[in-house]
């Protein structure tokens, strides 16, 4: 047990597993998932966003004064603005306009500066938030473009934090891990250390429709992305902090299935989590589906549920786009 701490980043990481009681019981397997949104900013990205912020000051690529620029979904955001906090840099985010007001609202409490670009645009377009990004970076003298797509140290961070803790909590016995692949970070380096660590374990990948990832992985086929409402989970285009070499497989899931499950893991299991969490718990249930055996998983949920509220966890929101609404089971 932590009891005082310098400053709050030495609050990211330690995360327990949870096992779940009732969702997936159907299934003789323990699944154990890991509620990242204990971590101070409220997701898996706090080890992350510190970890290449740490190593960016080693290599003295982030001086004293700078400015951070990223183009985030939001948790990214967060955790990058909480370091940048305590560590007195500035720091400027884009973000695509389907993502929630509440991220919005968050990033700016720290003393972000947000600009909000189109969603349903090509990542290589000027308007796309990764491309706003690179040019506000370019722009600002003495700027630290994060590049967390891309990063080898977005992998980095989960072999050297998220992989270790998730091998001791288990004693190092566990049959699959399973996770969202976003920028691939979490997954790729959770999944190295792991396989390094547990001979015979499978890992498991979960992609959303709309996202590049399953067809490519399945076919090597790009299709054309299309615009979907979860958020934190696929892209629209392959980055290179995914490692697709350290899959087994990978499973799809859609928008409607993955909300209805993040309000089932809160309603049913008292975890207050965010879409992809949903997301991750549909990938579980679809590979035991197919693999009944499978004595016990580990599955990631990356955020909370309070950056939804104005969404999801709405019965009105969820109606308006014919998802079902009430508490899951519907």
């Amino acid at each position: 047990m932590r009891k005082i701490i310098d400053n709050i980043l030495h609050g990211i990481g330690e995360t327990p597993l949870v096992r779940l009681n009732r969702i997936g019981r159907e299934f003789k397997t323990e699944i154990l998932v890991k509620p990242e949104f204990l971590n101070p900013g409220g997701s898996v990205k706090d080890r992350m966003a510190l970890y290449i912020i740490e190593q960016a000051e080693k290599a003295g690529k982030l001086k004293p004064g700078a400015t951070i620029v990223e183009n985030t979904s939001g948790n990214t955001g967060v955790g990058v603005a909480m370091a940048a906090a305590i560590k007195g840099y500035k720091a400027i985010f884009t973000m695509p306009d389907k993502m929630s007001q509440e991220k919005v609202n968050l990033l700016k409490s720290f003393g972000a500066e947000v600009v909000v670009t189109k969603t349903n645009v090509p990542a290589d377009s000027p308007e796309s938030y990764y491309e706003t990004a690179k040019r506000i970076a370019r722009e600002t003298p003495g700027s630290f473009y994060l590049n967390q797509y891309h990063s080898q140290d977005n992998i980095a961070a989960h072999y050297h934090t998220t992989g270790p803790e998730i091998f001791e909590q288990v004693d190092g016995k566990l049959d699959a891990f399973i996770a969202d692949v976003g920028t691939g970070g979490t997954l790729s380096g959770s999944a190295r250390f792991l396989k390094e660590k547990i001979p015979g374990i499978k890992i498991i990948g979960v992609d959303i429709k709309g996202s590049v990832f399953y067809d490519w992985y399945k076919r090597q086929v790009m299709i054309e992305p299309f615009v979907y409402q979860v958020e934190g989970i696929g892209d629209d285009q392959l980055t290179g902090a995914m490692d697709f070499s350290v899959l087994d497989d990978m499973v799809q899931v859609d928008d409607r299935e993955s909300f209805l499950m993040a309000r089932r893991l809160c309603t049913e299991e008292g975890l207050f989590a965010g879409g992809s969490s949903g997301s991750a718990v549909c990938g579980v249930l679809k590979y035991l589906t197919d693999n009944p055996g499978v004595k016990r998983v580990v599955t990631i949920l990356p955020d909370s549920g309070s950056r939804y509220l104005s969404k999801f966890y709405r019965d009105e929101w969820m109606s308006e786009r014919g998802y079902a609404g009430g508490n899951g089971n519907q």
